[in-house]
């Protein structure tokens, strides 16, 4: 099993950067994609950015050009750096994990963190 905490979440006025955190740990080797999501009120989850063990990165075209994802794999993290933040991205944003253990494939969720953009 995988577990992930996340952290970074806050207040921020428009235009503003933060950075998110993820952190895993468990059977982290059976981990082969991490990445963010978020849920505004009313809203369906959608996805942020993901990027696999192999480095492959997805971007949301909303995010495309202002939001990053990084993984450091020798600290079992994974960073979301935001910039240029739109008051209609405030939502909670959740770290995912999605991995192969014992022939079946699971995905593990954060408990989400914060993120209000207003002035």
């Amino acid at each position: 099993q995988v577990q992930l905490v996340e952290s970074g979440g806050g207040l921020v006025p428009p235009g503003g950067s933060l950075r998110l955190s993820c952190s895993a740990s468990g059977s982290i080797f059976s981990i082969y994609a991490m990445g963010w999501y978020r849920q505004a009120p009313g809203k369906q989850r959608e996805l942020v950015a993901t990027e696999t063990s192999f480095g492959r990165q997805t971007y949301a075209d909303s995010v495309k050009g202002r939001f990053t994802i990084t993984r450091d794999n020798v600290k079992n993290m994974v960073y979301l750096e935001m910039n240029s933040l739109k008051p209609e991205e405030t939502a909670v944003y959740y770290c995912r994990a999605d991995g192969r253990e014992r022939g079946s494939d699971f995905g593990t969720w954060g408990q989400g963190t914060q993120v209000t953009v207003s002035s």
